[in-house]
């Protein structure tokens, strides 16, 4: 994505917020409230802040920038420090909530938007209750367990995906588009944020060679409110079950457990894994003894990580002590470079990363089958890919490493996915 950077996002022609209507809206649904995370409040204390403003308490409020004097887009400011100042006290036990991810993210661009300082009076708690009446009739309730159907219908356009695959040597291909043949020996995570851990574990390809294979594959879907139960996938080589390793296929018997669920439509080669509750699908193949696999995951959920879970072959692709040098990528296999070529070339027409990783896999491993990992991979990427103009990738291609910052992220874009609302 070449080094991408949060921006504030458009304005209205009069400085305000394009989205504050429907943020106001949007924060009085009524849903599932989480025992522990406090974010609902901090959401219902800033919107009845700032009703006032949109009412006529203060009709330039929302229209004035700056910010110099402890005033300046005046109420909004102040509004604004005291939300950030209730996220900050309901940080610890919100971690794992989406809400409270894209409430952060949010604040940050409002401040900028409208040149607030973070130094300088907050706004004090309004009332409860009272304040939110004569908002009007509530509107229809989203499916919390529906991130694409509540994105959709709250902004009135698709939310943003990233996509990620693993097949083959392992080759990489990261979230940034970074293209990477790897040893990574053992195990590795692919993703570590706060709903999602997947972990590839791999060997040498043969004894005494650099390159691995991904032998086994461990996927984590984290205890989500209302919506799931925690639940574990595990593939093998020769061992592709289409069942999460308590035996179920779905996300369990809370009310949203059909939000998560596996099929296969080939048996023992080929499972996807939807997990409508985040925006993700996966999905694991089995091909010439090695496993595969691809995502097509939700921006807000794949960066919903911390400085702890930064290692992470999705995000930052391999580290540069595991990747193979092209010295290494061009050594002679069982199988020569232009036998390996003409194999590639019948199902890899363009000679872009695909075609290479093909070509060097099928060299070094001496298995012609090998093809069909690069093909299936390209297939997913095809599929997944949001921007089908980042379908082929070439040697000059780079991206840029990745951390929660560095997203793209929409005006309070997760507000969307408020599992939890106000009751």
């Amino acid at each position: 994505m070449g080094d991408p950077s949060r921006s504030p996002g458009p304005r209205s022609p009069h400085g305000s917020p394009p989205t504050l209507s429907t943020l106001t809206l949007l924060l009085l649904l009524c849903g599932h409230a989480h025992s522990q995370c406090k974010i609902l409040r901090c959401n219902a204390e800033y919107v009845s802040s700032t009703l006032s403003l949109r009412a006529g308490g203060s009709p330039g409020a929302l229209r004035r920038g700056g910010d110099s004097r402890g005033g300046g887009a005046g109420g909004l400011c102040r509004a604004l420090r005291s939300y950030e100042l209730c996220t900050r006290r309901t940080a610890r036990t919100c971690r794992g909530d989406l809400a409270f991810h894209s409430a952060v993210h949010g604040i940050e661009d409002l401040m900028i938007q409208h040149n607030c300082s973070r130094q300088g009076p907050a706004e004090p708690p309004p009332p409860r209750g009272p304040a939110l009446q004569g908002a009007g009739p509530r509107p229809p309730i989203p499916d919390p367990c529906d991130y694409e159907g509540r994105f959709s219908r709250l902004h009135g356009r698709s939310p943003g995906f990233l996509h990620c695959a693993s097949f083959g040597d392992p080759h990489v291909r990261s979230f940034h588009h970074h293209f990477h043949t790897c040893r990574v020996q053992g195990a590795w995570p692919l993703l570590d944020n706060d709903f999602l851990f997947v972990q590839a574990t791999s060997s040498p390809v043969a004894s005494g060679a650099n390159a691995t294979t991904t032998r086994k594959l461990t996927v984590i879907f984290k205890n989500m409110q209302e919506c799931i139960d925690q639940k574990v996938y595990q593939a093998e080589v020769d061992n592709l079950p289409a069942a999460f390793e308590d035996g179920s296929i779905n996300g369990g018997d809370r009310p949203g457990g059909s939000s998560l669920s596996i099929r296969t439509a080939n048996p023992g080669s080929h499972v996807e894994i939807r997990a409508a509750y985040i925006g993700t699908t996966i999905v694991i193949r089995q091909t010439a003894g090695q496993l595969s696999f691809s995502i097509r995951v939700a921006e807000d959920v794949a960066r919903a990580f911390s400085a702890e879970q930064d290692l992470q072959l999705c995000v930052g692709g391999c580290p540069p002590s595991q990747r193979l040098s092209r010295s290494e990528r061009s050594r002679r296999g069982t199988i020569t470079l232009d036998t390996a070529r003409q194999l590639c070339k019948e199902g890899l027409p363009v000679e872009d990363a695909y075609f290479q990783s093909c070509v060097f896999d099928v060299s070094i491993s001496g298995d012609p089958n090998f093809t069909a990992a690069a093909q299936a991979a390209l297939e997913d990427a095809r599929a997944f890919l949001p921007d089908l103009e980042k379908l082929h990738l070439f040697p000059s291609d780079a991206g840029a490493p990745l951390s929660p910052e560095t997203f793209p992220a929409p005006l309070l874009s997760g507000l969307f996915v408020l599992w939890l609302c106000i009751q």
